[in-house]
């Protein structure tokens, strides 16, 4: 029996929940609506609510590049976000202890029943764990930011690496460059020793290693199924004392994916997230602040596609 259904203050019920899709499957949920449950806090992409013994993160199909959230979604990409991450905490789990307290078919609590249609497929019921001060990013290939700065000092995030490395070159070893979590704007790249001031060495260190561990068996299984994970991040929490893996893992929105099969080092690459958006908009007169343009339809519908077609090559199914 799951964690969940054995969980009475929340109103759990053993049997098997009914199918109910959203009102209409193309049409991108942005804001939801849940009468009566606690909301906490609104990111850029997800909600979070307050169930008491537990916490509702659900994804909505809002997109944001450049820290500037769109006007309009992307059809079904809050499923893609969160079946992608059920899939890796359930691969993950002997490597690391996750936050879910229910697996990706267990039914939702009573009192969450008649928000169905808003939250199905799209939400995860997990502890609440304490989020570490740190973001945990490992870099596999040189990329983005990583390589505007190898170009220029022969570095990533301060760490010296070989001379004659291209764009999108592999690097011979994972690296781990952590940064700080902004409230508002850029987060900002910070060495291991200033994580280690941060979080204490003891936190810094299991979270590095097991970003590491993590990302190495990721980008190994995800290479067999025709995807490269270029570089990633990993949020980690505190939960009776102990680190575990929170919030969503190795999905398009959290990392880099290349399609393997086009992968060519030495210029950028076509990606399954939404590079494919912001490269839209580097075509733009946009100055990258708020109000952001319309996504086209055309963007909207290729890049959905992409979010579904990262989700079927990992795992083998259809959403």
């Amino acid at each position: 029996m799951s964690l969940l259904t054995s969980a009475p203050t929340l109103g759990f019920e053993l049997r098997a929940p009914a199918i109910i899709f959203p009102p209409a499957m193309n049409e991108p949920i942005l804001q939801l609506d849940l009468p009566g449950i606690t909301k906490v806090r609104s990111g850029k992409v997800r909600e979070v609510y307050d169930l008491g013994d537990a916490f509702l993160l659900v994804a909505s199909d809002r997109i944001s590049a450049f820290d500037v959230i769109m006007p309009n979604g992307i059809p079904r990409k809050g499923e893609v976000l969160t079946q992608i991450s059920h899939f890796w905490f359930e691969k993950f789990a002997s490597i690391v202890p996750n936050h879910l307290l229910a697996k990706a078919d267990d039914p939702l609590p009573k009192n969450l029943q008649p928000f169905a249609a808003q939250l199905a497929r799209r939400s995860m019921i997990v502890k609440k764990a304490k989020p570490l001060a740190i973001e945990c990013i490992v870099r596999g290939y040189l990329s983005g930011s990583g390589w505007k700065e190898y170009k220029k000092s022969q570095t990533v995030c301060g760490i010296q690496l070989s001379a004659g490395l291209t764009e999108s070159a592999e690097l011979p070893e994972p690296i781990f460059t952590p940064s700080t979590k902004a409230e508002a704007g850029h987060d900002e790249n910070i060495s291991f020793a200033e994580a280690c001031k941060i979080v204490g060495t003891d936190l810094a260190t299991q979270a590095r290693d097991l970003s590491l561990m993590i990302y190495k068996a990721g980008r190994d299984y995800a290479r067999q199924r025709g995807i490269i994970i270029a570089d990633t991040k990993f949020e980690f929490g505190l939960f009776e004392g102990k680190l575990i893996l929170i919030d969503e893992v190795l999905t398009p929105d959290s990392s880099r994916f290349w399609p393997a099969d086009q992968y060519a080092p030495g210029r950028g690459q076509p990606s399954f997230d939404k590079q494919f958006v912001r490269d839209y908009l580097e075509t733009l007169t946009w100055d990258k602040t708020p109000p952001g343009p319309v996504l086209p339809a055309d963007v909207v519908a290729k890049t959905s596609a992409k979010y579904l077609e990262a989700y079927e090559k990992l795992t083998g199914r259809k959403l």
